[in-house]
Protein backbone atom coordinates (compact mmCIF):
# COMPACT_ATOMS: atom_id res chain seq x y z
CA UNK A 1 0.00 0.00 0.00
CA UNK A 2 1.14 3.29 -0.32
CA UNK A 3 2.20 5.57 2.14
CA UNK A 4 1.00 9.05 2.84
CA UNK A 5 3.21 11.30 4.12
CA UNK A 6 0.36 13.16 6.40
CA UNK A 7 -1.03 9.78 7.62
CA UNK A 8 2.13 8.58 8.59
CA UNK A 9 3.52 12.06 10.47
CA UNK A 10 0.08 11.48 12.53
CA UNK A 11 0.78 7.96 13.46
CA UNK A 12 3.69 8.85 14.28
CA UNK A 13 2.57 11.84 16.46
CA UNK A 14 0.25 9.45 17.78
CA UNK A 15 2.61 6.80 18.75
CA UNK A 16 4.94 9.26 20.50
CA UNK A 17 2.53 9.97 23.10
CA UNK A 18 3.61 8.72 26.57
CA UNK A 19 -0.19 7.98 28.24
CA UNK A 20 -0.25 6.38 31.20
CA UNK A 21 -3.88 5.84 31.59
CA UNK A 22 -6.03 2.83 30.20
CA UNK A 23 -8.28 5.15 28.58
CA UNK A 24 -6.35 7.22 27.31
CA UNK A 25 -4.12 4.11 25.80
CA UNK A 26 -7.05 3.02 24.38
CA UNK A 27 -7.58 6.10 22.72
CA UNK A 28 -4.85 6.07 21.26
CA UNK A 29 -5.48 2.30 20.01
CA UNK A 30 -8.61 3.92 18.49
CA UNK A 31 -6.70 6.29 16.64
CA UNK A 32 -4.30 3.87 15.54
CA UNK A 33 -7.44 1.97 14.04
CA UNK A 34 -8.95 5.04 12.68
CA UNK A 35 -5.66 5.67 10.89
CA UNK A 36 -5.49 2.52 9.21
CA UNK A 37 -8.83 2.80 7.80
CA UNK A 38 -7.93 6.52 6.76
CA UNK A 39 -4.98 5.29 5.12
CA UNK A 40 -7.12 2.68 2.89
CA UNK A 41 -9.45 5.60 2.08
CA UNK A 42 -6.69 8.01 0.93
CA UNK A 43 -5.17 4.72 -1.14
CA UNK A 44 -8.80 4.70 -2.73
CA UNK A 45 -8.79 8.15 -3.28
CA UNK A 46 -5.50 8.42 -4.48
CA UNK A 47 -4.99 11.18 -1.86
CA UNK A 48 -4.99 12.41 1.08
CA UNK A 49 -7.92 14.66 2.73
CA UNK A 50 -7.35 18.36 1.82
CA UNK A 51 -9.54 20.40 4.73
CA UNK A 52 -10.22 19.01 7.91
CA UNK A 53 -13.99 18.63 7.39
CA UNK A 54 -13.17 16.32 4.84
CA UNK A 55 -10.32 14.76 7.29
CA UNK A 56 -13.62 14.27 9.77
CA UNK A 57 -16.27 12.54 6.97
CA UNK A 58 -13.34 10.28 6.01
CA UNK A 59 -12.48 9.02 9.61
CA UNK A 60 -16.53 8.92 9.84
CA UNK A 61 -16.81 6.89 7.04
CA UNK A 62 -20.44 7.66 6.26
CA UNK A 63 -21.34 7.50 9.82
CA UNK A 64 -22.98 11.26 11.21
CA UNK A 65 -21.55 11.04 14.14
CA UNK A 66 -19.30 8.74 16.50
CA UNK A 67 -22.28 7.52 18.35
CA UNK A 68 -24.06 6.54 14.94
CA UNK A 69 -20.30 5.03 13.69
CA UNK A 70 -20.04 3.27 17.26
CA UNK A 71 -23.76 1.53 16.98
CA UNK A 72 -22.78 0.46 13.28
CA UNK A 73 -19.80 -1.93 13.78
CA UNK A 74 -17.77 0.32 12.28
CA UNK A 75 -15.29 -0.17 15.81
CA UNK A 76 -15.58 -3.04 18.37
CA UNK A 77 -18.49 -4.73 18.78
CA UNK A 78 -18.53 -6.74 21.89
CA UNK A 79 -18.72 -5.12 25.27
CA UNK A 80 -16.05 -7.30 26.89
CA UNK A 81 -13.44 -6.21 23.35
CA UNK A 82 -14.36 -2.45 24.43
CA UNK A 83 -13.81 -2.75 28.13
CA UNK A 84 -10.97 -4.45 27.71
CA UNK A 85 -9.29 -1.34 26.03
CA UNK A 86 -10.06 1.41 27.91
CA UNK A 87 -10.57 0.02 31.72
CA UNK A 88 -7.90 -0.28 34.31
CA UNK A 89 -7.72 -3.88 35.94
CA UNK A 90 -9.97 -2.97 38.70
CA UNK A 91 -12.73 -1.82 36.42
CA UNK A 92 -12.73 -4.79 34.32
CA UNK A 93 -12.72 -6.51 37.49
CA UNK A 94 -16.32 -4.39 38.36
CA UNK A 95 -17.56 -4.89 35.37
CA UNK A 96 -17.26 -8.71 35.26
CA UNK A 97 -15.34 -8.23 32.03
CA UNK A 98 -17.72 -6.20 30.43
CA UNK A 99 -20.75 -8.51 31.37
CA UNK A 100 -22.02 -5.14 33.46
CA UNK A 101 -22.49 -1.93 32.26
CA UNK A 102 -19.86 0.64 32.26
CA UNK A 103 -22.25 3.13 34.61
CA UNK A 104 -26.16 3.95 34.89
CA UNK A 105 -25.91 6.09 32.18
CA UNK A 106 -24.23 4.66 29.55
CA UNK A 107 -23.53 1.14 27.81
CA UNK A 108 -20.31 0.32 26.31
CA UNK A 109 -21.16 1.45 22.72
CA UNK A 110 -21.25 4.83 24.38
CA UNK A 111 -17.99 4.27 26.40
CA UNK A 112 -16.80 3.82 22.45
CA UNK A 113 -18.24 6.61 21.37
CA UNK A 114 -17.00 8.66 23.46
CA UNK A 115 -13.51 7.23 22.91
CA UNK A 116 -13.88 7.40 19.21
CA UNK A 117 -14.48 11.14 19.55
CA UNK A 118 -11.56 11.56 21.71
CA UNK A 119 -8.74 9.89 19.12
CA UNK A 120 -10.43 11.85 15.90
CA UNK A 121 -9.81 14.83 18.11
CA UNK A 122 -6.01 13.78 18.53
CA UNK A 123 -5.84 12.91 14.69
CA UNK A 124 -7.73 16.23 13.64
CA UNK A 125 -5.30 18.02 16.20
CA UNK A 126 -2.19 16.57 14.59
CA UNK A 127 -3.26 17.17 10.74
CA UNK A 128 -4.29 21.06 11.37
CA UNK A 129 -0.53 21.23 13.02
CA UNK A 130 1.11 19.45 9.95
CA UNK A 131 -0.32 22.09 7.55
CA UNK A 132 -0.51 24.62 9.91
CA UNK A 133 3.51 23.78 9.36
CA UNK A 134 3.70 23.37 5.72
CA UNK A 135 1.80 26.76 5.31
Amino acid sequence: MKKFATVETIRAAINSRRDRSAWNKGVNLYALDLLNDLEERCAYEGREPETREELTAWLLNGAYNWQQYSEGACSLVCDCDIAERLCTPSELKRTHGGERQPNRCELWLDVQARALNQAATRIRRAYVEIQRRTA
